[in-house]
């Protein structure tokens, strides 16, 4: 049974789900690792798993730290053909609400475009969040990204 919310809760949602995805798509890992609670979880797990309740993800980080340390990563030691995402957000669904959590879902599609290359669909999928009000505002508690597609590249660099 779906919990009613009101309208600025509502917007605060959307506006998490927007300044997520300028922050990946800008690769503003600093802002993208402030989008979460310290002992936060963020996964990117094959839908087929994540609905059989198989815990096989192609990339879980369990802690805030866990994040910082993948944007490090990102900026410092991976090298990669450079090319730059795009995020599609759909307006979410709200799922359960209390006064401390909110659970939804949004659908996203992201586009990757590589230097003089044609944009491409790259993953599609949906969002599926816990998030909670914290004195900076809501935050993402945890975010798995659950992916349609059992095909996927060979790597997933950057954040989904």
């Amino acid at each position: 049974m779906k919990s009613a919310i009101d309208f600025e809760t509502y917007l605060a949602i959307t506006q998490l789900h927007a300044a997520y995805a300028s922050a990946v798509d800008a690769n503003d890992w600093d802002r993208w690792t402030e989008l979460f609670v310290d002992d936060c979880i963020y996964r990117i797990q094959p839908r087929e798993n994540y609905e059989r309740g198989f815990p096989l993800a192609t990339l879980s980080l369990e802690s805030k730290g866990m994040l910082k340390d993948r944007a490090y990563g990102i900026r410092e030691t991976l090298f990669h053909d450079p090319y730059y995402q795009r995020h599609v957000v759909s307006a979410p669904n709200i799922i359960s609400a209390t006064a401390d959590r909110i659970e939804c879902e949004a659908n996203y599609v992201v586009i990757r475009t590589k230097l003089s290359e044609l944009s491409t669909v790259f993953n599609v999928g949906r969002y599926v969040d816990s998030i909670v009000r914290t004195s900076e505002g809501l935050r993402l508690a945890k975010r798995i990204c659950v992916y349609d597609s059992e095909m996927i590249p060979n790597s997933i660099i950057y954040p989904i």
